[in-house]
């Protein structure tokens, strides 16, 4: 498949440190809109996914995607480093979603050197605290943007040489979703990320594909597990949670600058992916 060129990763920095944990790092259904990566150098602990159960071990690192519910189970020494990347508002398909990423890759010989260079180099990047309600809310995740967008150009640069470094032990390692090879998908999908601001009408996304509606729908579920439509509206609501998150714009103007012409339509698919209201999750989440 066609790679996505080295321009398209916009990582930008939000926390970087080295966290030390006595059988006290144990936090549940926690879900952001940043990718988490952690680093373990001593003891163990359980990662719960949704899917699956992981031991964090010394010399690896593993890796979290944004809007991923999550919960961490810790029974004694525990120490990691921990690194939280955001990519920002985008039109286009991130590598998480063009990629399947594995959860624990071997960390190399210059992995401790990175991250122990990045907390020396950006100390106030560090936690408050290891609970996410303490970091993890709108207020804190403004300033940590604000804190990335106003360092000077050449700080920025090698940051971001680190960044890859960082993600290309998991890039190593990436398979490429089976729908990437077929170009019917791939013009939909790109046609969905390119409009996710508008009502877009599965009849459209037929004729990107040129191909029936109906043969569509049965396309689509066989690579996703989702309808057209189901699919729209899951990312939908991850740009929603996005807004909500970042943003002070009104539940229902939200709404509408994604395409939802009816506020309660809106505030049900929310509900439905998330579990809670749009204005509940802005509460939570500003808390």
């Amino acid at each position: 498949m066609k790679q996505i060129p080295i321009e398209s990763f916009n990582l930008q920095m939000l926390n970087v440190g080295l966290a030390h944990h006595n059988g006290d790092w144990n936090w549940k259904e926690v879900s952001s809109p940043f990718t988490r990566i952690f680093y373990v150098t001593e003891g163990e602990a359980q990662l719960h996914l949704p899917e699956e159960t992981v031991t964090l071990r010394p010399g690896y690192m593993y890796i979290i995607p944004p809007y991923t519910k999550h919960s961490y189970q810790c029974e004694g020494p525990f120490t990691h480093y921990y690194l939280h990347v955001y990519e920002g508002f985008k039109n286009e398909m991130n590598m998480m979603e063009l990629y399947e990423f594995p959860t624990e890759v071997k960390a190399g010989r210059d992995e401790n050197q990175i991250f122990r260079g990045l907390c020396e180099d950006y100390p106030d990047a560090c936690l408050p605290e290891s609970n996410p309600n303490s970091y993890d809310n709108a207020a804190k995740f403004t300033d940590y943007v604000q804190r990335y967008r106003d360092m000077p150009l050449w700080r920025k640069m090698g940051l971001r040489g680190a960044l890859l470094l960082l993600f290309s032990r998991f890039m190593r390692e990436v398979v490429p979703h089976s729908w990437t090879t077929d170009e019917r998908i791939k013009n939909v999908l790109g046609y969905i990320h390119a409009h996710i601001g508008e009502n877009i009408d599965v009849e459209k996304l037929s004729g990107v594909a040129c191909i029936t509606k109906p043969y569509l729908i049965r396309l689509f579920k066989k690579e996703f597990g989702l309808s057209p439509l189901q699919y729209i509206n899951t990312k939908k609501v991850e740009r929603a949670q996005l807004m909500l998150y970042t943003t002070d714009q009104p539940v229902k103007e939200v709404a509408y600058s994604l395409g939802f012409t009816d506020h309660s339509y809106f505030i049900r698919v929310f509900r439905k992916q998330t579990g809670v209201t749009p204005q509940e999750y802005r509460d939570r989440m500003r808390k």
